[in-house]
């Protein structure tokens, strides 16, 4: 016996043969189950009134209720394209994170978001309905601080949206029955740039000078070629220096200025690429000139881990500042030619810069390998990190040399 789901006037014919005989078993179901998918993305943009299914059966009871379940299942997957679907490879927090605003803290594996080097999926459906949401539903912050984590808090929309649903094909590693794959956020265009073409700001103050710069010393200082640490104090010890601007408790805009103008005079070096690291920022010097190959320095450019402020009102991207803000000579020239700068010494530096240079439309370009917190805040952090903020609660020393250290020598240029 046949069963077949016929409609009048067909524009388009399949043919989905099930084979249905005692030793077909799930494995044979499971591939329909792959062709029936592939089959209904066509009905999505067709129609089911211009589709015809037959499923290939026997006359013996047993073949004939395995293809009405089919029949079943069929329409039902035809009923769910209508359905909200958000798809990828699930993350959680491994403790509260304040990157996260400490979001499901009594509960961390009860939330999961999207893996953004493994790809994510929305449906249809989902998407038009968020992009309506969007028009007219004010965003709880106005901050942007991790996309992947606020995204899948949108979706979710406190419970009444969907979660998450973990799908297997979408992967990071290389392995069987993958959809995607990830390489690397380090890319590999060429030789390292020179340590002589990087020149190291080191923001700090004198309260900090024996408890923070220490470590900047026992760390990564020795990975720079030229490095100045600039506080509110001179210390010939260290040696720090004074650029006129004293220590503010909240940004530090005026300090970040003056170093901008310092690095397009005469008393430093003239090198193609300009670092701004805190006295608590760890960060891999090599690495950083590695990726730095991949950038023209003669363009102006912004580069760091990407926050936003109000985007959605038309605000702007920023560098954040702890992770390590990296400027071209080009950038930077243009910035300060403009004239615009801080409203106030203790103004917050990444947003004042970040909103400068959308003011002049220059891009902020975002790397997911400088951090503006520690390693312990990410659940996807990985050995091809950058940098890494703070010293709350651990050993910088030891986190240094756990993900931030290269155990190779590398060639010095």
């Amino acid at each position: 016996m046949y069963h077949h789901y016929v409609v009048d006037g067909c524009k388009l014919f399949a043919l989905l043969l099930l084979w249905l005989g005692s030793s077909a078993g799930d494995k044979h179901a499971g591939r329909a189950h792959a062709a029936e998918h592939q089959e209904h993305t066509a009905h999505a943009s067709a129609g089911l009134e211009e589709v015809v299914l037959v499923i290939q059966s026997q006359r013996n009871p047993f073949h004939a209720r395995r293809a009405s379940q089919r029949k079943v299942e069929i329409l039902q997957q035809a009923a769910e394209l209508g359905q909200e679907w958000f798809l990828g490879k699930p993350l959680h927090d491994n403790e509260a994170s304040i990157i996260h605003h400490y979001a499901f803290s009594e509960d961390l594996g009860s939330f999961s978001y999207p893996d953004p080097a493994a790809g994510w999926a929305l449906s249809t459906p989902l998407l038009q309905r968020l992009a309506e949401r969007i028009q007219y539903e004010s965003l709880k912050s106005d901050f942007t601080i991790d996309l992947k984590h606020e995204i899948a808090l949108f979706i979710w929309e406190e419970g009444n949206g969907p979660k998450l649903t973990a799908v297997s094909e979408f992967c990071t590693e290389t392995r069987d029955n993958c959809a995607t794959t990830f390489t690397s956020y380090l890319p590999n265009c060429g030789d390292p740039v020179s340590k002589k073409d990087v020149f190291v700001a080191v923001k700090t103050c004198q309260k900090f000078h024996s408890e923070r710069v220490p470590v900047v010393k026992a760390t990564w200082e020795k990975d720079a070629e030229f490095l100045e640490y600039y506080s509110d104090v001179s210390d010939a010890s260290i040696p720090t220096l004074s650029l006129g601007v004293p220590n503010t408790e909240r940004g530090h805009c005026g300090k970040t200025f003056a170093i901008l103008k310092r690095f397009l005079s005469q008393d430093v070096p003239k090198v193609d690429w300009l670092l701004i690291v805190d006295d608590d920022t760890l960060i891999s010097l090599p690495r950083l000139r590695q990726l730095l190959r991949c950038y023209d320095p003669k363009e102006a450019v912004s580069l760091g881990e990407r926050y936003g402020y109000g985007l959605l009102q038309r605000g702007y991207s920023y560098t954040t500042g702890g992770g390590g803000m990296v400027l071209s000579r080009a950038a930077v020239s243009r910035l300060v030619s403009s004239g615009c700068g801080c409203y106030s010494d203790d103004a917050p530096d990444d947003m004042v810069l970040g909103r400068c240079f959308t003011s002049l439309d220059v891009p902020i370009t975002h790397s997911p390998l400088f951090h503006q917190a520690r390693p312990y805040d990410y659940s996807e952090t990985t050995q091809q990190a950058i940098s890494f903020h703070k010293h709350w609660n651990i050993d910088p020393v030891v986190v240094y040399k756990h993900w931030l250290q290269d155990t190779q020598p590398r060639d010095e240029l």
